[in-house]
């Protein structure tokens, strides 16, 4: 495998579980030095031993923060700073799943939550990675929004809202950073089996098995995708082989985003 990482720093939000564990090993095998940032401290030593299990010499700073705290995002950059005096790519990936309900069923507490964790969050590690990056003079950052960042699933509001809003958030900021040589791009996952899919899955229905055949109805490769294909996209949407991609969202959803 070709190292694409070799002594760039990454910045990984939600790096304790899921897609942004996945990145964080696949990473490590590019020879990455990576900073892991999670409100799980568990998550977190679990995800940096199974990078180590991977690449024994890995380098892996953990950082236990809530990224919906702007406290805690001023003090994972200062972290990353200062241990490495520079962030070459942020993988601004923390998030929680929907309240899967009607609109008129969600409390206000919890639309209040969504936003503040899946749009908040991104907003404020944009805000503090962004001028680090635009006064070292390169960067690149990739956003996760979701399938339901660009369209409906028909609950779920909360979600949708923030989803949303992660989109606009980065197409302004891909033209805004641009001429700074950062670039800011997002991917949008459709059914990924993570632990907070299958988590989502479980509370959405008593029938787990039922909700899982009733969402891969609306996939055309008829399976949910893996953390680590997904890892994979990220990879490269971080790497300077996609320099010049900007502004964009990419789909990683097996084709779901397409059908009728």
């Amino acid at each position: 495998m070709r190292k694409r990482f070799t002594d760039k720093v990454v910045l990984i939000t939600g790096g304790g579980s899921g897609i942004g564990r996945a990145t964080a090993v696949r990473l490590a095998t590019e020879d990455a030095k990576l900073v892991l940032v999670d409100i799980s401290e568990q998550g977190l030593a679990d995800a940096a031993e199974e990078v180590r299990k991977t690449v024994s010499d890995a380098e892996v700073l953990t950082v236990v923060a809530d990224v919906s705290e702007e406290a805690g995002v001023e003090r994972y950059v200062a972290e990353t700073l200062g241990a490495h005096g520079r962030i070459d790519a942020f993988f601004n990936n923390a998030g929680v799943p929907p309240t899967p309900r009607r609109t008129e069923d969600i409390r206000t507490e919890e639309f209040a939550r969504n936003i503040s964790i899946n749009l908040t969050g991104v907003f404020l590690g944009l805000k503090h990675v962004l001028k680090v990056m635009r006064e070292q003079g390169h960067g690149r950052v990739l956003n996760t929004t979701s399938l339901f960042g660009i369209r409906a699933n028909g609950a779920g509001s909360d979600y949708h809202a923030a989803k949303h809003g992660v989109v606009g958030l980065t197409l302004n900021s891909g033209v805004e950073y641009g001429p700074y040589g950062v670039t800011v791009n997002a991917i949008a996952p459709g059914s990924i089996l993570t632990p907070m899919m299958e988590k989502h899955l479980r509370s959405a229905r008593d029938n787990n098995l039922e909700q899982i055949d009733k969402a891969l109805d609306q996939v055309p490769t008829k399976r949910f995708g893996r953390a680590e294909e997904v890892a994979a996209t990220v990879a490269f949407l971080l790497s300077d082989e996609a320099l010049y991609i900007n502004a964009a969202v990419v789909t990683i959803d097996g084709g779901r985003s397409a059908k009728a």
